[in-house]
């Protein structure tokens, strides 16, 4: 296939821009990258918030799916029009997940703009400069962080585990009380495996950098034979949702959950006040959604400062906070000021940002995060 036909292909099936109108109407052309959620939050809030104060500026959004195969498509999109040779590409910012992150700044695929923006030192977390081993700083603003955490009943658990080491112990104590969902059917419980392998194999920060090397996998068989030994006492849960019906409903006491997920599920009244939060040592990973400018972007100086908007206290804070219980983007501190106490209360009474910055981690990079979902189905599930 050539490139002109591979572009079109993709332009057509992926991410399906139609055609300008004749209008005075300036296009800044965002593809996003998530759930639909993602899609509506840029079409019915953020977009018209931007919208009002550019005149004569329209933000057109769409959605290219959730996953990094969402992200994928964003980044075949920008490698075909890089290799066409087109000077002005009709992305002008991307949503992306934090392993294409990675990609595009590989491949020579954004603007370094960060410094540019009011609200790039407003981050220090280091996903903001790392991307599973790929140096990204400058080139990304995190969107927000998703974080897994441990979910728990308070009112039968008044003392929660702080380690993976105590939690081993509870359950030997409460067979079939934790639950998880193995590596099947949802990140919740690939997160609890990975932070297995970083409690009882290599470390977090070894395994989110380069570069590879497989020897580094010599003690992940004593890891795995201690995981297939602790899930004999768990029961097995069918998903991310799974895991929190099971908590709501008592069939189990504690599991793993993605942090919005479950005040998103508070919020609407399906799990009980009861159930509480904890990040346990030496850490849980989590991920964020990366703000990108391509390199050729037609409306460059636009997507800055949609960004600039995107992750400016107010936004993050009544946005990202109060509508998605998702964590900031920015630092926690530039948000605080901007929220009302209750909202602040329940995002981070349980999980506090001190918590966050030491036992939120990164996922590992590509190579091992294979290796270690491989490990757990040759030497765990068998």
């Amino acid at each position: 296939m050539s490139v002109n036909t591979k572009l079109a292909v993709i332009a057509a099936l992926c991410l399906g821009y139609g055609v300008q109108t004749a209008s005075a109407e300036t296009v800044l052309n965002v593809a996003t990258a998530g759930d639909q959620n993602m899609v509506d939050y840029v079409k019915t809030w953020l977009g018209p918030k931007f919208e009002a104060a550019h005149p004569g500026v329209k933000v057109q959004v769409v959605g290219t799916g959730p996953g990094d195969a969402g992200s994928n498509k964003i980044v075949e999109k920008l490698t075909a029009q890089q290799q066409s040779g087109a000077k002005s590409w009709d992305i002008d910012v991307a949503v992306v997940h934090q392993a294409a992150g990675g990609q595009l700044v590989e491949k020579g695929l954004l603007e370094k703009y960060r410094s540019s923006i009011n609200t790039g030192s407003m981050v220090t977390a280091g996903n903001a400069k790392n991307a599973l081993g790929v140096n990204v700083d400058g080139y990304v603003m995190p969107m927000f962080l998703s974080q897994t955490a441990i979910a728990y009943n308070s009112d039968l658990i008044k003392t929660p585990p702080k380690s993976y080491d105590e939690l081993v112990q509870w359950s030997q104590k409460n067979p079939q009380a934790f639950g998880y969902n193995g590596i099947k059917n949802g990140m919740s419980g690939v997160s609890f495996v990975v932070g297995w392998i970083y409690a009882y194999g290599t470390d977090a920060a070894r395994l989110s950098a380069l570069p590879y090397d497989k020897g580094v996998e010599k003690s992940w068989s004593q890891a795995f034979a201690r995981l297939k030994e602790f899930n004999k006492n768990v029961t097995f849960t069918p998903g991310n949702a799974g895991t929190l019906d099971m908590l709501s409903r008592g069939e189990i006491t504690m599991g793993p959950v993605w942090v919005d997920m479950f005040y998103s599920w508070k919020d609407q009244g399906k799990v009980p006040p009861s159930i509480k939060l904890a990040l346990i040592s030496p850490g849980m990973p989590g991920q964020p959604m990366y703000y990108v400018v391509p390199a050729h972007a037609a409306q460059g100086k636009l997507a800055q400062e949609f960004i600039a908007l995107a992750t400016s206290p107010e936004v993050q804070a009544q946005g990202i906070v109060k509508q998605f219980n998702w964590y900031p983007g920015i630092d926690a501190k530039y948000v605080k000021a901007k929220l009302d106490a209750a909202t602040w209360q329940k995002l981070f009474a349980e999980i506090s940002p001190d918590d966050l910055a030491k036992y939120g981690k990164s996922f590992p990079i590509t190579p091992y995060f294979d290796d270690i979902k491989e490990g757990y189905e040759s030497q765990v599930s068998n």
